[in-house]
């Protein structure tokens, strides 16, 4: 992912050298510090990848804000929340709560243990979040590429948020980002070891749980993206309306997979062709 973020940003951003610092530092370093407030390494667990980040604007008018649970990709394998300050300051500019939660990932954990995180993450939000000014009946989970994937399974495969209390109608939308939701067969040793034998591997694949009144879904997709095939959100889109569920999909065209969330940071923003879809 970080080679991927490096190779986009040296064409995006052709006056930057990204020898000295990794490309997701670059990125946030061109994040401005003002307009949102932070609050970080909020426990939602006992463990030490179990913490959170809240950001929120730093002027809103009384009342509570709907507030988006973002999960980060890297492959179920790396990703840090201090990495995706750009996603929050481009949520908080339009007037969102964001949460970041961190998530155990492989080799420390295999599927479904960082979902499980994930349901955790939730239900803290869900319990907490209107002390810092959000509306726990508004709450939206995203994310991009692995974060996605969790996400969708979170709002389609109820049994994660069962196991903290919740269920998935208590979420009001999630936003997939060039999501994998239908990945099989695998095709890496690493994914092998990941998801578990053969016969097992079906219950990681979101498409699976399809069935009727899950939250509305917004599945954003790059056609160039080579990484996490388009297909994907396709497939998972055609069962949605299949079973009379509330879809959306946005195409971006020339977007590959780092491009679908790089596109939300201010430098790369432009006139909001990815942001604006998911406010």
């Amino acid at each position: 992912m970080l080679r991927q973020l490096a190779k986009f940003l040296t064409g995006s951003l052709s006056l930057l050298t990204l020898n000295a610092c990794s490309p997701v530092t670059v990125l946030n370093a061109m994040v401005p510090e003002s307009g949102y407030q932070r609050d970080t390494d909020l426990p939602y667990g006992e463990l030490p990848r179990q913490r959170l980040d809240i950001y929120r604007p730093a002027q809103f008018s009384a009342g509570k804000l709907p507030t988006v649970i973002f999960f980060y990709g890297g492959g179920w394998e790396a990703g840090e929340k201090a990495n995706y300050k750009f996603v929050a300051e481009a949520l908080t500019s339009r007037g969102m709560m964001v949460v970041i939660p961190d998530y155990r990932v492989f080799p420390e954990v295999v599927f479904p243990a960082f979902v499980e995180d994930a349901a955790q993450a939730v239900a803290w939000t869900k319990n907490h979040i209107a002390d810092y000014g959000g509306d726990p009946e508004q709450l939206f989970v995203g994310g991009h590429s692995a974060g996605a994937h969790i996400a969708a399974l979170l709002s389609l495969d109820e049994k994660y948020l069962r196991q903290v209390d919740l269920q998935p109608q208590q979420l009001r939308g999630m936003i997939g980002l060039a999501g994998p939701y239908d990945f099989l067969p695998l095709q890496s040793q690493t994914l092998l070891q990941i998801f578990g034998d053969e016969a097992s591997q079906w219950h990681s694949q979101p498409v699976n749980f399809v069935d009727t009144g899950h939250p509305p879904m917004l599945l954003l997709v790059g056609n160039d993206d080579r990484t996490v095939l388009p297909r994907n959100t396709h497939h998972l889109a055609d069962k949605l309306e299949q079973y009379g569920n509330e879809v959306e999909v946005k195409e971006f065209e020339g977007y590959g997979h780092v491009a679908m969330v790089a596109k939300l940071a201010r430098p790369l923003r432009g006139e909001g062709a990815l942001l604006t879809p998911i406010v």
